[in-house]
Protein backbone atom coordinates (compact mmCIF):
# COMPACT_ATOMS: atom_id res chain seq x y z
CA UNK A 1 0.00 0.00 0.00
CA UNK A 2 1.39 3.17 -0.89
CA UNK A 3 2.35 5.88 1.40
CA UNK A 4 -0.60 8.16 0.22
CA UNK A 5 -3.22 5.37 0.33
CA UNK A 6 -2.30 4.64 3.92
CA UNK A 7 -2.76 8.43 5.07
CA UNK A 8 -6.17 8.76 3.51
CA UNK A 9 -7.40 5.10 5.41
CA UNK A 10 -5.44 6.70 8.57
CA UNK A 11 -7.81 9.85 8.10
CA UNK A 12 -11.01 7.73 7.68
CA UNK A 13 -10.19 5.72 10.58
CA UNK A 14 -9.64 8.54 12.77
CA UNK A 15 -12.45 10.94 11.63
CA UNK A 16 -14.94 7.69 12.07
CA UNK A 17 -14.07 6.31 14.69
CA UNK A 18 -15.71 9.09 16.90
CA UNK A 19 -19.08 8.33 14.79
CA UNK A 20 -19.08 4.69 14.82
CA UNK A 21 -18.69 4.80 18.37
CA UNK A 22 -21.28 7.09 18.88
CA UNK A 23 -23.34 4.87 16.84
CA UNK A 24 -22.91 1.50 19.02
CA UNK A 25 -23.23 3.49 22.17
CA UNK A 26 -26.58 4.83 21.19
CA UNK A 27 -27.66 1.44 20.00
CA UNK A 28 -26.57 0.44 23.65
CA UNK A 29 -28.36 2.78 25.03
CA UNK A 30 -32.03 2.16 23.37
CA UNK A 31 -31.21 -1.34 24.43
CA UNK A 32 -30.76 -0.65 28.10
CA UNK A 33 -33.58 1.78 28.24
CA UNK A 34 -36.15 -1.01 26.64
CA UNK A 35 -34.66 -3.27 29.06
CA UNK A 36 -35.36 -0.67 31.63
CA UNK A 37 -39.20 -0.24 30.66
CA UNK A 38 -39.45 -3.91 30.40
CA UNK A 39 -38.17 -4.54 33.69
CA UNK A 40 -40.20 -1.39 35.34
CA UNK A 41 -43.69 -3.00 33.54
CA UNK A 42 -42.39 -6.54 35.18
CA UNK A 43 -42.27 -5.16 38.35
CA UNK A 44 -45.35 -3.34 38.78
CA UNK A 45 -47.41 -6.45 36.85
CA UNK A 46 -45.70 -8.18 39.95
CA UNK A 47 -46.82 -5.53 42.69
CA UNK A 48 -50.43 -5.74 41.01
CA UNK A 49 -50.71 -9.27 41.33
CA UNK A 50 -49.13 -9.70 44.83
CA UNK A 51 -51.96 -6.70 46.55
CA UNK A 52 -54.47 -8.71 44.74
CA UNK A 53 -53.04 -11.85 46.36
CA UNK A 54 -52.84 -10.56 49.81
CA UNK A 55 -56.39 -9.14 49.21
CA UNK A 56 -57.28 -12.98 48.69
CA UNK A 57 -55.45 -14.46 51.20
CA UNK A 58 -57.30 -11.93 53.70
CA UNK A 59 -60.76 -12.45 52.21
CA UNK A 60 -60.42 -16.23 52.54
CA UNK A 61 -59.64 -16.36 56.57
CA UNK A 62 -62.70 -13.59 56.86
CA UNK A 63 -64.85 -15.71 55.02
CA UNK A 64 -67.79 -17.82 57.11
CA UNK A 65 -67.50 -21.41 56.58
CA UNK A 66 -71.28 -22.09 57.40
CA UNK A 67 -73.06 -23.55 54.21
CA UNK A 68 -74.51 -20.54 51.92
CA UNK A 69 -78.06 -20.59 51.69
CA UNK A 70 -77.73 -19.81 47.80
CA UNK A 71 -75.95 -23.02 47.33
CA UNK A 72 -77.99 -24.97 45.25
CA UNK A 73 -79.26 -28.38 46.01
CA UNK A 74 -77.98 -31.65 43.76
CA UNK A 75 -78.17 -35.63 43.73
CA UNK A 76 -76.22 -37.19 46.45
CA UNK A 77 -76.97 -34.65 49.07
CA UNK A 78 -77.78 -35.17 52.00
CA UNK A 79 -80.78 -33.27 53.31
CA UNK A 80 -82.30 -33.06 56.73
CA UNK A 81 -86.29 -31.84 56.24
CA UNK A 82 -88.22 -30.77 59.57
CA UNK A 83 -91.83 -29.83 59.84
CA UNK A 84 -92.33 -28.42 63.19
CA UNK A 85 -95.94 -28.72 63.76
CA UNK A 86 -96.12 -32.30 62.88
CA UNK A 87 -92.95 -34.69 64.35
CA UNK A 88 -93.49 -37.60 62.16
CA UNK A 89 -92.89 -36.11 58.81
CA UNK A 90 -89.40 -35.02 59.80
CA UNK A 91 -86.76 -37.01 57.70
CA UNK A 92 -82.80 -37.00 56.28
CA UNK A 93 -83.17 -38.35 53.03
CA UNK A 94 -80.67 -38.55 50.47
CA UNK A 95 -81.55 -36.85 46.67
CA UNK A 96 -81.24 -39.07 44.48
CA UNK A 97 -79.30 -39.56 40.70
CA UNK A 98 -82.65 -38.02 39.49
CA UNK A 99 -82.65 -35.35 41.61
CA UNK A 100 -85.66 -36.35 43.11
CA UNK A 101 -86.56 -37.18 47.11
CA UNK A 102 -89.87 -39.32 48.42
CA UNK A 103 -91.82 -37.57 51.21
CA UNK A 104 -93.97 -38.27 53.90
CA UNK A 105 -97.51 -37.20 52.38
CA UNK A 106 -96.20 -35.15 49.61
CA UNK A 107 -94.31 -38.23 48.10
CA UNK A 108 -91.90 -37.64 45.25
CA UNK A 109 -90.61 -34.20 44.62
CA UNK A 110 -87.91 -32.88 42.36
CA UNK A 111 -85.50 -30.76 44.36
CA UNK A 112 -82.21 -30.43 42.15
CA UNK A 113 -81.35 -27.31 41.20
CA UNK A 114 -83.60 -25.63 44.34
CA UNK A 115 -81.83 -24.02 47.43
CA UNK A 116 -82.71 -25.17 50.45
CA UNK A 117 -85.10 -21.82 51.31
CA UNK A 118 -86.88 -22.53 48.20
CA UNK A 119 -87.41 -25.96 48.73
CA UNK A 120 -88.92 -25.05 52.26
CA UNK A 121 -91.61 -22.96 50.48
CA UNK A 122 -92.03 -25.89 48.10
CA UNK A 123 -93.01 -28.23 51.04
CA UNK A 124 -94.17 -25.49 52.94
CA UNK A 125 -96.89 -24.65 49.90
CA UNK A 126 -97.68 -28.58 49.24
CA UNK A 127 -98.39 -28.97 52.82
CA UNK A 128 -100.41 -26.10 53.12
CA UNK A 129 -103.07 -27.46 50.03
CA UNK A 130 -104.62 -30.56 52.23
CA UNK A 131 -103.02 -31.40 55.44
CA UNK A 132 -101.49 -28.24 57.70
CA UNK A 133 -102.62 -24.67 58.02
CA UNK A 134 -99.30 -22.42 58.17
CA UNK A 135 -96.79 -24.74 58.54
CA UNK A 136 -92.60 -23.92 59.17
CA UNK A 137 -90.53 -25.72 57.13
CA UNK A 138 -86.60 -26.02 57.64
CA UNK A 139 -84.32 -27.82 55.38
CA UNK A 140 -80.94 -28.47 56.32
CA UNK A 141 -78.05 -29.94 53.96
CA UNK A 142 -76.11 -32.47 56.16
CA UNK A 143 -73.71 -33.81 53.53
CA UNK A 144 -72.82 -31.87 50.46
CA UNK A 145 -71.94 -34.11 47.55
CA UNK A 146 -68.89 -33.79 45.58
CA UNK A 147 -68.65 -31.45 42.89
CA UNK A 148 -65.73 -30.95 40.07
CA UNK A 149 -64.75 -27.20 39.49
CA UNK A 150 -61.68 -26.22 37.38
CA UNK A 151 -59.29 -23.56 37.61
CA UNK A 152 -57.10 -22.69 34.85
CA UNK A 153 -54.47 -20.20 33.33
CA UNK A 154 -52.17 -18.04 35.02
CA UNK A 155 -53.06 -19.25 39.16
CA UNK A 156 -50.21 -21.30 40.89
CA UNK A 157 -51.90 -24.77 40.91
CA UNK A 158 -54.10 -25.32 38.19
CA UNK A 159 -56.38 -27.99 38.20
CA UNK A 160 -59.73 -30.12 39.04
CA UNK A 161 -60.78 -29.87 42.13
CA UNK A 162 -63.22 -31.81 43.66
CA UNK A 163 -64.91 -29.86 45.94
CA UNK A 164 -67.85 -30.37 48.82
CA UNK A 165 -70.25 -27.26 49.58
CA UNK A 166 -71.19 -23.97 48.12
CA UNK A 167 -68.07 -22.59 46.51
CA UNK A 168 -67.37 -19.00 45.30
CA UNK A 169 -64.71 -17.75 42.75
CA UNK A 170 -63.10 -16.76 46.23
CA UNK A 171 -62.83 -19.75 47.38
CA UNK A 172 -61.67 -21.96 44.33
CA UNK A 173 -58.52 -19.13 43.75
CA UNK A 174 -57.58 -19.67 47.11
CA UNK A 175 -57.44 -23.31 46.61
CA UNK A 176 -55.73 -22.99 43.30
CA UNK A 177 -53.06 -20.69 45.56
CA UNK A 178 -53.56 -17.80 44.50
CA UNK A 179 -52.59 -15.69 41.05
CA UNK A 180 -49.32 -16.08 39.48
CA UNK A 181 -46.94 -13.09 39.13
CA UNK A 182 -48.24 -12.86 35.03
CA UNK A 183 -51.66 -12.93 35.83
CA UNK A 184 -54.03 -10.43 33.69
CA UNK A 185 -56.69 -8.26 35.16
CA UNK A 186 -59.60 -10.58 33.46
CA UNK A 187 -61.15 -13.49 34.84
CA UNK A 188 -63.19 -15.86 32.58
CA UNK A 189 -66.08 -17.66 33.81
CA UNK A 190 -67.24 -20.78 31.96
CA UNK A 191 -70.75 -22.58 32.91
CA UNK A 192 -72.35 -25.10 30.72
CA UNK A 193 -75.89 -24.70 30.04
CA UNK A 194 -78.68 -26.09 32.18
CA UNK A 195 -80.41 -29.14 30.83
CA UNK A 196 -83.54 -27.94 31.49
CA UNK A 197 -82.26 -25.50 28.66
CA UNK A 198 -80.68 -28.03 27.12
CA UNK A 199 -84.09 -30.05 26.73
CA UNK A 200 -86.00 -27.13 25.86
CA UNK A 201 -83.64 -25.29 23.07
CA UNK A 202 -82.42 -28.71 21.17
CA UNK A 203 -78.99 -30.10 21.45
CA UNK A 204 -77.46 -28.64 18.45
CA UNK A 205 -73.66 -27.57 19.00
CA UNK A 206 -74.91 -23.75 19.46
CA UNK A 207 -76.88 -24.44 22.21
CA UNK A 208 -74.52 -26.53 23.80
CA UNK A 209 -72.17 -23.59 24.19
CA UNK A 210 -71.20 -22.53 27.80
CA UNK A 211 -72.08 -19.40 28.89
CA UNK A 212 -69.59 -17.04 29.88
CA UNK A 213 -68.92 -14.76 32.95
CA UNK A 214 -66.34 -11.92 32.45
CA UNK A 215 -64.85 -11.06 36.35
CA UNK A 216 -62.86 -7.87 36.65
CA UNK A 217 -60.01 -9.05 39.11
CA UNK A 218 -58.82 -5.77 40.44
CA UNK A 219 -62.74 -4.63 41.20
CA UNK A 220 -63.19 -8.28 43.41
CA UNK A 221 -59.93 -8.43 44.97
CA UNK A 222 -58.24 -4.70 45.90
CA UNK A 223 -61.78 -2.92 45.45
CA UNK A 224 -63.49 -5.50 47.52
CA UNK A 225 -66.66 -5.71 45.26
CA UNK A 226 -68.25 -8.81 46.38
CA UNK A 227 -71.00 -8.58 43.79
CA UNK A 228 -68.39 -10.26 41.73
CA UNK A 229 -67.79 -13.25 43.82
CA UNK A 230 -69.87 -15.72 42.09
CA UNK A 231 -71.30 -18.80 43.32
CA UNK A 232 -70.13 -22.02 41.89
CA UNK A 233 -71.69 -24.74 40.27
CA UNK A 234 -70.68 -28.36 39.63
CA UNK A 235 -68.63 -28.68 36.25
CA UNK A 236 -67.59 -24.46 36.45
CA UNK A 237 -64.29 -23.83 33.96
CA UNK A 238 -62.88 -20.62 36.12
CA UNK A 239 -59.71 -19.27 33.15
CA UNK A 240 -57.44 -16.55 34.42
CA UNK A 241 -54.86 -15.72 30.99
CA UNK A 242 -51.73 -14.30 31.00
CA UNK A 243 -51.69 -10.77 30.60
CA UNK A 244 -50.93 -9.37 27.14
CA UNK A 245 -53.93 -11.35 25.46
CA UNK A 246 -56.72 -10.25 23.77
CA UNK A 247 -60.26 -12.57 23.03
CA UNK A 248 -62.08 -13.36 19.97
CA UNK A 249 -66.03 -14.89 20.36
CA UNK A 250 -68.62 -15.42 18.76
CA UNK A 251 -69.01 -16.34 15.40
CA UNK A 252 -65.58 -17.15 14.63
CA UNK A 253 -63.98 -20.56 13.73
CA UNK A 254 -61.70 -20.96 16.59
CA UNK A 255 -62.70 -18.24 19.57
CA UNK A 256 -60.32 -18.36 22.33
CA UNK A 257 -57.29 -15.84 24.02
CA UNK A 258 -54.57 -14.70 21.88
CA UNK A 259 -50.86 -13.26 22.54
CA UNK A 260 -51.54 -9.28 21.37
CA UNK A 261 -47.81 -9.17 20.94
CA UNK A 262 -46.14 -5.59 20.38
CA UNK A 263 -49.33 -4.56 18.23
CA UNK A 264 -52.25 -6.61 16.73
CA UNK A 265 -55.36 -4.86 14.76
CA UNK A 266 -59.27 -5.94 15.57
CA UNK A 267 -58.38 -7.46 11.51
CA UNK A 268 -55.90 -9.61 12.46
CA UNK A 269 -57.07 -11.17 15.71
CA UNK A 270 -59.93 -12.53 13.65
CA UNK A 271 -57.65 -14.08 11.55
CA UNK A 272 -55.73 -15.36 14.59
CA UNK A 273 -59.19 -16.57 15.32
CA UNK A 274 -59.64 -18.63 12.44
CA UNK A 275 -61.91 -15.91 10.13
CA UNK A 276 -65.91 -15.23 10.20
CA UNK A 277 -67.80 -18.33 10.11
CA UNK A 278 -70.92 -18.17 7.49
CA UNK A 279 -73.24 -17.35 10.17
CA UNK A 280 -71.31 -13.89 11.37
CA UNK A 281 -72.94 -10.87 11.04
CA UNK A 282 -69.53 -9.37 11.77
CA UNK A 283 -70.94 -5.42 10.08
CA UNK A 284 -71.98 -5.44 13.94
CA UNK A 285 -68.98 -7.05 15.85
CA UNK A 286 -68.68 -5.69 18.77
CA UNK A 287 -65.10 -4.27 20.88
CA UNK A 288 -65.17 -4.75 24.19
CA UNK A 289 -62.76 -2.76 26.51
CA UNK A 290 -62.34 -2.73 30.40
CA UNK A 291 -60.98 0.00 31.65
CA UNK A 292 -57.26 -0.10 33.33
CA UNK A 293 -58.62 0.33 36.75
CA UNK A 294 -61.59 -1.83 36.19
CA UNK A 295 -63.97 0.96 36.76
CA UNK A 296 -66.12 0.45 33.77
CA UNK A 297 -66.02 -0.65 30.05
CA UNK A 298 -66.64 0.58 26.72
CA UNK A 299 -68.61 -1.10 23.85
CA UNK A 300 -67.33 0.00 20.59
CA UNK A 301 -69.02 -1.09 17.13
CA UNK A 302 -66.90 -1.59 14.00
CA UNK A 303 -68.14 -3.37 10.57
CA UNK A 304 -65.40 -6.24 9.48
CA UNK A 305 -66.28 -6.76 6.04
CA UNK A 306 -65.12 -2.74 5.70
CA UNK A 307 -62.63 -2.98 7.34
CA UNK A 308 -61.43 -5.96 5.16
CA UNK A 309 -62.31 -3.99 1.81
CA UNK A 310 -59.88 -1.20 3.61
CA UNK A 311 -62.93 0.81 3.69
CA UNK A 312 -62.85 1.62 7.13
CA UNK A 313 -59.29 1.99 9.64
CA UNK A 314 -58.31 -1.41 11.39
CA UNK A 315 -58.19 -0.20 15.34
CA UNK A 316 -55.93 -1.66 17.13
CA UNK A 317 -56.29 -3.86 20.36
CA UNK A 318 -55.18 -3.32 23.68
CA UNK A 319 -54.37 -6.16 26.53
CA UNK A 320 -57.56 -7.73 27.97
CA UNK A 321 -60.25 -6.77 24.60
CA UNK A 322 -62.55 -8.83 23.99
CA UNK A 323 -63.94 -8.79 19.91
CA UNK A 324 -67.37 -10.75 20.00
CA UNK A 325 -68.88 -11.39 16.14
CA UNK A 326 -72.98 -11.71 16.69
CA UNK A 327 -74.84 -14.25 14.37
CA UNK A 328 -77.11 -13.00 11.69
CA UNK A 329 -80.45 -14.45 12.16
CA UNK A 330 -81.21 -14.94 7.98
CA UNK A 331 -77.44 -16.38 7.69
CA UNK A 332 -78.04 -19.26 10.51
CA UNK A 333 -81.43 -19.75 8.62
CA UNK A 334 -80.03 -20.28 5.66
CA UNK A 335 -77.10 -22.43 7.04
CA UNK A 336 -79.99 -24.57 8.89
CA UNK A 337 -82.06 -24.59 4.81
CA UNK A 338 -78.97 -25.78 3.48
CA UNK A 339 -78.44 -28.73 5.79
CA UNK A 340 -81.99 -29.97 5.40
CA UNK A 341 -81.71 -30.09 1.73
CA UNK A 342 -78.06 -31.86 2.07
CA UNK A 343 -79.31 -34.69 4.30
CA UNK A 344 -82.24 -35.17 1.99
CA UNK A 345 -81.04 -35.66 -0.92
CA UNK A 346 -77.88 -36.73 0.08
CA UNK A 347 -75.26 -33.75 -1.95
CA UNK A 348 -72.71 -31.88 -0.14
CA UNK A 349 -72.78 -28.73 1.82
CA UNK A 350 -73.74 -25.78 -0.66
CA UNK A 351 -71.55 -22.82 -0.84
CA UNK A 352 -73.94 -19.30 -0.71
CA UNK A 353 -72.04 -16.14 -1.03
CA UNK A 354 -73.05 -13.04 0.35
Amino acid sequence: MKVKEKTILFLLIFFLAPVLSSCASTSSNQKEVTSAEQMAREIESSKRVRAMNEKLLMSTFSTKTSPRRDYKIGPQDLLEISVFEVEKLNKTVRVSSQGNVNLPLIGVLKVKGLTPEELEKEIRSLLAEKYLRDPHVNVLIKEFRNQQISVMGAVKNPGVFDVTGAKTILDMLAIAGGLRDDAGQLLFLLRSPKEEEMSQKGKGDYDRRPETFVIDLEGLLVEGNLKLNVSLLHGDVINIPVSGKVFVGGEVKHPGGFTRGKTMTLGQAIIQAGGLKFEARASETRLIRYSEKGTGKEVLSFDVYAIQKGKEKDPYLKDNDIVFVPSSVVKSLIGTVKDVFSASFGIGKVSVGF
